[in-house]
């Protein structure tokens, strides 16, 4: 690994990375390699500062297959409910804390956070705003990243505030060395049957032994916009898809009453990937916004992150089952 940049002084921190009002730390690599998931619970950082157990904790159950959607160093719901799924997938009672046994089975030796030289790609493609009007969206050529920061985020699983706090003094110009957080390659398998629990917010992928492959944190439907019940079938999968906007379909946006075509882009409406379903204008996909999953409501459709589309829809295939539930996860099976 290279040696870290020289940080900003302390005065310009508050102003480099500056969170709802609150300034964030800096935040040093060795803080999260050298940290303690044992220790979670018993020490308090400021509010909105990241914890580097928790960032440790979030890493290992990404490399375990239990998502804890956005690497964020923030405690909370989505967190616990990566530990359930580590739980479930390992046969241990599911509760979602983090008890001497679970982080047992969970830590390693290896580094969780390793150095990256930025290249001429990573700032390719890059567009200078999303517009929030969808009439505006289908304007446009594509509905890229807005920044290096910001396409290293989801490409190592990070919230872009963590990114920050870890290079504060970086440019993310190509050549830069920077530091971020090393989530694992993608699971593997042959997913035969999908669950789709709407109480707990998961997504649960299953192969056909039963065994479970990898959980990842959801938002399924709404009050206003409620997900399908029932079983219903994988169609097809279509990478960085575009997005037809039908107010009369689907949802009105803004004051836009006319057929749109969205086009595709990581920062587009279904993000980098489209699961479809049997049942008519449904499906598993992407978001523009990771920090949301299960935080905000969707359309009737399953809401996940990009980088968690993406590893779900390489191991389904036409005919997989998707079965809509509304269990608690002790009820699992």
């Amino acid at each position: 690994m290279s040696s870290m940049k020289t940080a900003l002084p302390m005065s310009l921190l508050a102003l480099a990375f500056s969170v709802g009002g609150a300034a964030a730390r800096e935040l040093r690599p060795e803080e999260i390699n050298t940290a303690s998931i044992a220790s979670i619970g018993t020490e308090k950082p400021a509010p909105g500062d990241p914890d580097p157990a928790i960032v440790r904790l979030q890493v290992l159950l990404d490399r375990a297959g239990s998502s804890p959607g956005v690497i964020d160093g923030l405690s909370g719901e989505n967190v616990d409910k990566a530990v359930a799924g580590f739980e479930a997938m390992n046969d241990l009672p599911v509760d979602g804390r983090l008890d001497p046994d679970v982080a047992s089975r969970l830590e390693g030796n290896a580094p969780l956070v390793e150095s990256y030289v930025v290249s001429a790609e990573d700032a390719a493609g890059l567009v200078d705003k999303i517009p929030e009007d969808y009439g505006e969206k289908s304007k446009m050529q594509s509905l890229g990243y807005t920044s290096v920061a910001e396409k290293l985020s989801e490409r190592f699983h990070m919230g872009i505030d963590l990114v920050h706090a870890l290079n504060p003094a970086s440019q993310f110009a190509p050549g830069d060395t920077v530091w971020v957080v090393n989530p694992g390659p993608p699971r593997e398998g042959k997913v035969k049957r999908i669950e789709a629990d709407k109480k707990t917010g998961q997504v649960l992928a299953y192969a056909a032994d039963g065994s479970l492959l990898a959980v990842y944190p959801a938002t399924i439907g709404s009050e206003d916009n409620p997900a399908p019940s029932g079983k219903h079938k994988v169609k097809g999968v279509a990478k960085m898809p575009v997005y037809r906007y039908d107010p009369k379909r689907n949802f009105k946006q803004g004051k836009n009453d006319k057929v749109l075509t969205i086009p595709k882009g990581p920062n587009g409406p279904v993000g980098t990937i489209w699961i479809d379903l049997t049942e008519p204008t449904y499906g598993i996909h992407g978001t523009p916004e990771p920090k949301l999953i299960d935080k905000v409501g969707s359309h009737g459709c399953v809401r996940l992150t990009n980088w968690d589309a993406e590893e779900l829809a390489g191991m389904v295939k036409p005919g997989v089952m998707v079965d809509f539930v509304n269990r608690s996860s002790a009820t699992r099976k």
